[in-house]
């Protein structure tokens, strides 16, 4: 087939390399290049990288809304479909519908669950057990399009939304490639989602991470995991803010004021919360290096007793 990708980040890649050994990409679209990093120097999206190695003819528009341009560039281009994959633009209808089998998602949840921007990270947050790919039709709405496929997978108890993110996007390509065939055949039927069942996974930002320890120890621990790689979960130690890469439930009732660090080892750091107590067992510093906690306590000092913030 003759297929035009959209999509932007790591997530998107597996999905386009897969294409590219079964189906002929003809034209790729990603977001514009950003500045990055201290020196600010503009950066590929990973998804444009890909396609410049692969010599695809790639597209940067700042929006595809009213851009009659664009419009007329994919009527020309006569795809059989158009395959999106977190490109992060909204596609008008007369986008969506331009090509002979219509435009095909791929979203990182059991759909209509977690509709949204960050749906891998609230499966965690929320302490769901299991979360998956949906392949669907896309409509104007907000991952409201008709569902193609689903592959259902379990959330480990420590698993980290960077670590599920890696095993879904590879889950992510080779269903789409299956979509694309059973709707080649015919024989997949599309269905419509049910609104009474959905939920929204909207974007995270900074200052989600600051650990409110009044909470259940489960909840805590979910949102550090869910928050890793970003936008990564805080606390502060006598105003010293300190970012938490890992925890551990210590599922156990506990003396101790929510926040309070009521056990220090080399292998962790017990907090108490509101119920039970997490151990903190990889941290790091404004500036420093991520480190496990007896590495950190070499170069720290740490009191029992006093409280986080």
């Amino acid at each position: 087939m003759k297929i035009i990708f959209m999509g932007t980040p790591e997530f998107a890649v597996p999905t386009l390399e897969k294409l590219t050994e079964k189906h002929e990409v003809i034209a790729v679209f990603t977001q514009p290049d950003k500045p990055k990093g201290r020196g600010q120097k503009m950066q590929f999206t990973p998804v444009k990288e890909f396609a410049i190695k692969k010599n695809i003819k790639v597209y940067q528009p700042e929006r595809l809304k009213n851009n009659s341009e664009v419009e007329n560039l994919i009527k020309e281009l006569n795809a059989d479909a158009i395959v999106v994959v977190a490109y992060g633009q909204i596609l008008p209808k007369s986008i969506l519908e331009a090509p002979r089998l219509g435009s095909i998602n791929v979203h990182a949840s059991l759909l209509p669950k977690l509709r949204g921007a960050a749906p891998i990270n609230w499966a965690i947050i929320n302490g769901e057990s299991k979360t998956g790919i949906t392949t669907m039709l896309m409509d104007v709405g907000l991952d409201t399009g008709d569902m193609l496929l689903k592959k259902e997978v379990e959330i480990l108890e420590n698993q980290t939304a960077g670590e599920l993110h890696d095993n879904l996007m590879l889950i992510g390509a080779d269903l789409l490639i299956e979509t694309l065939e059973g709707l080649e055949k015919g024989i997949i039927i599309p269905e419509k989602q049910d609104d009474k069942f959905s939920s929204y996974a909207p974007m995270l930002s900074k200052e989600m991470g600051h650990i409110n320890w009044d909470r259940n120890f489960e909840e805590i621990h979910n949102l550090i995991r869910g928050l890793i790689p970003w936008p990564g979960a805080y606390s502060y130690y006598e105003d010293q803010m300190i970012k938490i890469w890992k925890s551990r439930k210590k599922n156990n009732a506990v003396c101790g004021k929510p926040g309070e660090i009521i056990e220090i080892t080399k292998n962790g750091i017990e907090v108490a919360c509101k119920e039970g107590s997490i151990e903190i067992l990889e941290l790091q510093e404004v500036g420093g290096k991520k480190m496990d906690v007896a590495s950190y306590l070499n170069g720290h000092k740490l009191e029992k007793g006093k409280i986080l913030k």
